[in-house]
């Protein structure tokens, strides 16, 4: 067998997708996905260019090929080379399966659970709001809910101004001590309201000081999170040592992360409960199954990220590999079956199974998962951007 072709399928039902066909001489293709939020058009390039390297080749040498894409070029890793690789990974994984008649996870070991538990987003613009909000994903079934006050950063909030146009997002401005006066006392109206089995976590979006991280996470001991996330950027690893000596809130990060190398320090020193990775961001399969090996030494669970920017493909790959791994903690899920999904299905017809909570991959060959070309093509791309969050004077909000 021999790759022949490497399709690129940009796309948007909903929001924007980006998805891989590998194509192969005996018939057989795989499908992948390398969504990264508005940054495709650079991935399907990249994409373009690497599959190159993959036409004439085996498409069983998974591993072979990994570190082909991965080396051939003296400038490795970054964002848009791994999600590129991803892709391509992913693809390559759903090849195996249906050669082997076997869904990947049997590929990955086989079962570890009878499946995957995973945690919905609650939220609401005031305490009881958000209370409200959380009771409605507890009557779905949910066991695990992430809680949110306020849009994107929470109460810290303090305006928005509108786009200037031509898909360019509007501003948000981040006001640290709203946020971190108003947090400590949403969950402590949750657990009055809702008590103390619900597990409730929060995601802090990256927008404190470590210093009031650290705060954070101490006044919220008392209410028990299954984790606080996102405390801080990745690329100020040293920081989370002032946070874990402030706390015993479990920590969890790793959604931005592209390598095992983004995990070194985090994983050695144990400065973290949960990584946040998921196979498309961190170049597929091949290299998401070796952090996960890493992180189990450390006593460091998976808690890959699930967003509805990352399509049915990548979250099906997700599923896969959490279906197997010993260290596993929750998914983040997005309900791709719900009815404002409907136009996504028809571009990938059939999302993975959820159920009382848990998520399940298809038992299908591969990934379970097909990308329809020509309904692809009724939902052309559209160039977007991540939100933009200045802090509440103007400056460009980054740590």
């Amino acid at each position: 067998m021999k790759i022949t072709e490497v399709r690129v399928i940009l796309t948007c039902p909903t929001r924007n997708y980006l998805f891989v066909k590998i194509m192969t001489d005996e018939g057989v293709y795989g499908v992948g996905e390398g969504t990264l939020n508005g940054s495709e058009l650079a991935v399907a390039t990249a994409i373009e260019h690497a599959g190159e390297l993959l036409i004439g080749q085996d498409p069983m040498r998974t591993e072979d090929l990994w570190q082909l894409v991965y080396n051939w070029s003296y400038w490795r890793g970054g964002p848009i080379f791994m999600a590129a690789l991803g892709a391509l990974d992913l693809a390559l994984w759903d090849i195996k399966g249906k050669v082997a008649n076997l869904p990947v996870y049997q590929l990955l070991g086989g079962r570890a659970r009878d499946g995957v538990l995973t945690y919905g987003h609650a939220g609401g613009g005031s305490f009881r709001e958000v209370e409200d909000s959380v009771r409605s994903f507890q009557e779905r079934g949910y066991k695990v809910i992430r809680a949110q006050m306020g849009g994107y950063g929470g109460t810290g909030m303090v305006k928005h101004t509108p786009s200037p146009g031509r898909n360019v997002p509007g501003t948000s401005y981040f006001h640290a001590a709203n946020y971190l006066t108003e947090t400590p006392k949403m969950f402590e109206h949750l657990r009055v309201a809702l008590g103390d089995t619900v597990e409730l976590l929060h995601d802090v979006h990256e927008q404190l000081a470590p210093i009031e991280t650290g705060w954070l996470a101490r006044h919220l001991e008392p209410y028990r999170l299954f984790y606080l996330e996102d405390i801080l950027p990745p690329e100020h690893w040293e920081s989370f040592r002032v946070v874990r000596d402030a706390s015993k809130t479990s920590l969890a990060i790793g959604e931005i992360f592209t390598s095992r190398w983004d995990c070194l320090r985090l994983f050695q020193e144990q400065l973290i409960d949960f990584i946040r990775i998921k196979p498309i961001h961190v170049g597929g399969i091949t290299e998401a199954r070796k952090i996960m090996v890493f992180a189990e030494p450390a006593q460091i669970r998976s808690a890959f990220h699930g967003a509805a920017d990352i399509g049915p493909i990548g979250q099906a790959s997700s599923l896969h590999l959490q279906l197997t791994i010993p260290n596993f903690g929750v998914q983040e899920w997005s309900d791709f079956n719900a009815a404002n999904h409907e136009r996504l299905r028809e571009v990938v017809p059939n999302p993975c199974h959820w159920e009382d909570g848990f998520a399940r991959p298809h038992e299908a060959p591969g990934l379970g998962m097909d990308v329809n070309e020509n309904a692809a093509k009724k939902y052309p791309y559209r160039r977007a951007f991540m939100p933009i969050v200045r802090r509440a004077d103007g400056t460009m909000h980054r740590y």
